[in-house]
């Protein structure tokens, strides 16, 4: 079974369904495919011709604080899809929706993307400890997109909870190509030593100039296998923004590959990120 760890879906921005207007002073989130929407009907395309079984719905910045298209793919495709979702974290009920997150249909967790301005600053000086002790407390999992130099911080959450299931969204992976992007993978590393956090290695062709199969990326990912494990390491593309046919995004790691195989390269491919986020293989992700 092959399971992508990050797909989005996105829906077109009219005068009905809006994207929200960035705050002032800072800049709109980069949309991808030139903001053309992509479908639940794309995506299942996609997937059927590249092999892929299930796929992690992450609905997109752009789109803002919204689930409703990623929990419809799941509604209508629940053996295909699920979702890690986002929460308006202003909301006056955000707790409450925390402790009852899981609850809906498709919904295996919480996704933040911590890199941004609006966000970094609150991560960073503890003001969102209150979303990790909601999110331990009701066994709700939680996906972070955090550049290399903020993982201490990532350190300091998973000390204090370390009941919370933590995944490093794109390995860290913010900018940058080969060696740049790469510099300071050595704080990632760090947090394989804490049981509760795992590592996404999506996207990871967008960070090299290399080609297909991707050479420069191998030395990377073995460092990130021998540090998190098999179990603890997830396969996923981030369709939208993958720079090569997408069946290439899943052969440069089930065949180019060489030290990956077996038990092994089945949980990576997917037997762990289920595991992790419990959805389990035969099952749908409606709860």
């Amino acid at each position: 079974m092959i399971v992508d760890s990050q797909v989005h879906i996105w829906g077109a921005n009219t005068p009905e369904r809006p994207w929200p207007v960035p705050p002032a002073g800072l800049k709109a989130v980069p949309v991808h495919n030139n903001g053309i929407p992509f479908t639940q009907g794309h995506v299942l395309d996609e997937m059927d011709a590249a092999g892929v079984d299930r796929a992690i719905i992450v609905p997109p910045s752009w789109e803002g604080d919204r689930n409703d298209l990623a929990l419809a793919a799941a509604a209508a495709h629940p053996d295909r899809f699920a979702v890690m979702g986002r929460l308006d974290i202003q909301r006056s009920d955000a707790r409450a929706q925390i402790r009852d997150w899981i609850k809906q249909p498709g919904m295996l967790g919480l996704r933040f993307a911590l890199h941004t301005p609006l966000l970094e600053r609150p991560f960073v000086s503890g003001e969102l400890d209150w979303v990790w002790r909601e999110a331990e407390a009701a066994g709700v999992p939680v996906m972070i997109l955090v550049p290399h130099r903020l993982m201490p911080s990532v350190a300091r959450v998973v000390e204090r909870h370390p009941g919370l299931k933590l995944v490093m969204d794109h390995l860290g992976l913010v900018h940058g190509k080969d060696e740049e992007a790469f510099a300071d993978m050595g704080n990632l590393l760090e947090l394989a030593k804490y049981p509760n956090v795992a590592a996404k290695a999506s996207i990871t062709p967008f960070f090299t100039t290399d080609t297909y199969p991707f050479r420069n990326l191998h030395e990377p990912l073995r460092r990130v296998f021998d540090a998190f494990g098999p179990r603890r390491m997830f396969w996923g593309s981030d369709l939208s923004r993958l720079p090569c046919p997408y069946r290439q995004g899943v052969t440069m790691f089930t065949e180019a590959l060489p030290w990956l195989s077996g038990e092994d390269l089945d949980w990576v491919m997917g037997r762990g990120v289920c595991d992790w986020l419990g959805w389990p293989a035969g099952s749908t992700g409606a709860r």
